[in-house]
């Protein structure tokens, strides 16, 4: 055996080490996270026991990417731990997640970042859907898409927390690629028209007007529907993302297509309790103000004064009447910080109507 087999093969033996002593620490894990559920169900017998605790895996997170030594990254440790964490809640009770699907869109995508692949996911038709699922409780939290770095704010998203009692528990941003997918046995030179959904052929448009400008361009309901349509039609491409040319065993003709490198879709998490503090914390709210000269300057100047950072304003039209408009704020901390409580009860001296819709950690994925 040469010097060069000897080195390997001892290499490949400590990797052997390694592996089973990972395997046996991750079941030593898996061992206590049921204990912890136990102790939790012996102590309130007659409740039902929450296991997924949004602000203590923020901190776990984050403390992995703090202390990884590499060489593999922070964020490639962190997503290894996730999956570790989703797989030992599920041996209790896996989570049921309600998203805007089908199967195969970036908002499962988010999902399945957020919360790792041991759980339930339910595609439903409309963010509505997914709304009144989790508030039913048939799931324990849903998806939902709130804006994205190139089109903007989805505001049908913020129109449902007007009237929903849901809280935000966390969220998640997802990196948008988009690729020009095509089947097997697809001739390039045959295809005659493009689907994708129209948010997606506006992030593309610059990239589409320059190398396909003469193909029909036909908008769906997502993008999952894009890649279905393009795995059976002849003469078809879809503009789609990894996931969905996986589920349709898509072949990528042009990857990353979008016009903007960095274009990137924030999601929300939304459920029916609180979350306590993470230790990096943002927070979001609906307000109402009278109609009068200097609302807006009344609603933004507290936040400036005790020394909060706004990150984002949006304005709705409201409900209640024509002309009228709500806020949409999301500012970097806690609801339970004792300068965040003085900032509310300035603001909802001054409002009509002030909602609190959730403190929540800061996405560290």
């Amino acid at each position: 055996m040469s010097d060069e087999q000897t080195r390997l093969a001892e290499l490949r033996d400590r990797i052997d080490s390694l592996d089973k002593q990972i395997m046996d620490l991750i079941s030593a894990r898996a061992q206590c996270a049921q204990e912890v559920a136990h102790v939790k169900m012996a102590s309130r017998p007659n409740e039902d026991v929450f296991f997924y605790r949004p602000e203590r895996e923020a901190q776990v997170l984050r403390r992995i990417k703090a202390e990884n030594p590499g060489p593999l990254s922070g964020e490639e440790m962190a997503r290894l731990f996730r999956e570790i964490m989703s797989a030992c809640l599920a041996l209790e009770k896996p989570m049921h997640i309600a998203f805007l699907g089908p199967e195969g869109t970036f908002t499962q995508a988010a999902a399945l970042k957020h919360f790792g692949h041991s759980v339930v996911s339910i595609p439903l038709p409309a963010i509505d859907d997914v709304f009144r699922e989790v508030e039913s409780g048939e799931a324990h939290y849903g998806v939902v898409p709130v804006e994205n770095s190139t089109e903007g704010m989805i505001n049908h998203t913020l129109d449902m927390f007007i009237s929903s009692s849901l809280k935000i528990c966390g969220e998640v941003q997802l990196r948008i690629h988009h690729h020009l997918l095509i089947a097997d046995g697809t001739d390039k030179k045959a295809i005659k028209r493009i689907y994708s959904h129209q948010q997606s052929f506006a992030q593309c448009r610059k990239w589409l007007d320059t190398h396909w400008h003469e193909v029909e361009r036909v908008a769906v309901s997502s993008n999952a529907e894009a890649a279905r349509r393009a795995a059976s039609e002849p003469g078809a491409a879809a503009i789609a993302g990894d996931m969905a040319a996986e589920l349709y065993d898509l072949r990528k003709l042009a990857a990353t297509i979008e016009d903007r490198p960095d274009n990137t879709t924030r999601f929300l998490i939304i459920g029916r309790e609180e979350v306590g503090p993470s230790g990096h914390d943002k927070s979001s709210i609906l307000v109402s103000m009278r109609n009068k000269p200097g609302a807006l300057y009344e609603l933004l100047e507290p936040f400036h004064r005790h020394g909060l950072s706004l990150t984002r304003l949006e304005t709705r039209p409201s409900p209640s009447g024509t002309w009228a408009y709500v806020f949409y704020i999301d500012f970097e901390a806690h609801a339970d910080d004792p300068q965040v409580q003085t900032v509310l009860q300035e603001v909802d001296a001054e409002a009509v109507e002030l909602k609190r819709l959730g403190s929540y950690p800061i996405g560290v994925l």
